[in-house]
């Protein structure tokens, strides 16, 4: 029987996030006692939905290729969540009002598939761009006081929980994942996202145009992140202009820790949402140890750094071989 060296273990994404995840669990668990906790366990995915939405967005995006990257993903929660916010306030029914939000953030993430996808800005210099102005206008809108007064029925989406599980995970992540699984598993599409985000020419080849399948992507990103709007405004009550600052940075974490190759082409949604599992955890555990959030940040990029280091590692050993 052959031994499993360190670099298969590495390479088999799957197995090395749950071992990652294991040894978080003891870390975090020995920082605080508070950390195993049934109650504890099941809140950390109420942290995560917003993460897990943004991160699948964001793992679609880089998997295209093309340096594909959206770092506005977290203003686009902030602004979207504003527009909802103020439409309730102008008493739009909810009804109107909540598929209004997604649809706002699939516009805003439609006007970077225009700039990056359409025009050729690069993606780095145009999600930065459209990320300082929709953070910009959604201060202007609220002049950085919170829009609240929602119905009290709307805090069921945050804060309430079907069969002892929060809300948000099963009516916004598990149909997610599964939707998007499957498009990339079972659908021409998602076999043209991994073609596009392999090799450009081979995709106009099969007839398959990258830049409609990236304009698609920001524009799926986008509707992602008004769906975390809509979790962030339930579970604060309030719609605030700052809410989605530094999610950016978190979102493209998760999607690399999972395994989503940063150049596009591979990489799977479940790593992702492992990833997203293991950042959470990390998340909560420093606050319950009361670490201060400038080491918490800290970590958090020091993780993204060592999940670049380990897809380079793998790529490379899968062109040597």
């Amino acid at each position: 029987m052959s031994r499993l060296s360190p670099r298969t273990f590495l390479a088999n994404r799957v197995a090395f996030l749950l071992v990652l995840m294991a040894i978080v669990m003891v870390v975090m668990s020995l920082l605080s006692p508070y950390f195993l906790n049934v109650d504890n366990l099941l809140g950390m995915t109420r942290f995560g939905a917003v993460l897990a939405l943004i991160g699948i967005g964001q793992s679609l995006v880089i998997l295209a290729g093309g340096a594909g990257i959206d770092i506005s993903v977290g203003s686009i929660i902030s602004l979207s969540g504003v527009l909802f916010g103020l439409m309730v306030k102008a008493d739009v029914p909810l009804a109107l009002a909540l598929p209004a939000c997604v649809v706002v953030g699939a516009l805003l993430g439609a006007v970077n598939g225009v700039t990056v996808a359409l025009w050729g800005m690069p993606p780095m210099i145009g999600t930065f761009s459209t990320m300082w102005a929709y953070g910009a206008l959604a201060l202007v809108l609220t002049r950085g006081v919170p829009v609240s007064g929602f119905p009290e029925v709307f805090g069921f989406l945050g804060q309430g929980k079907i069969l002892g599980i929060p809300a948000q995970t099963l009516l916004f992540v598990v149909p997610a994942y599964f939707l998007f699984h499957f498009m990339l598993s079972w659908t021409s599409f998602g076999r043209s996202i991994y073609l596009v985000g392999v090799n450009d020419e081979a995709a106009r080849f099969a007839g398959i145009s990258p830049r409609k399948v990236r304009f698609a992507l920001y524009t799926l990103s986008g509707a992602l992140a008004g769906c975390g709007a809509l979790i962030m405004s339930s579970w604060l009550m309030a719609a605030r202009a700052d809410v989605g600052n530094g999610m950016e940075l978190q979102a493209i974490t998760v999607a690399v820790l999972g395994g989503v190759n940063i150049f596009g082409g591979s990489g799977s949604l479940l790593g992702t949402l492992m990833a997203v599992m293991i950042v959470t955890m990390v998340q909560t555990g420093l606050q319950l140890a009361n670490i201060n959030a400038i080491w918490q940040l800290a970590l958090l990029g020091a993780i993204l750094l060592g999940a670049v280091a380990l897809n380079q590692s793998v790529l490379r050993e899968r062109v040597r071989r």
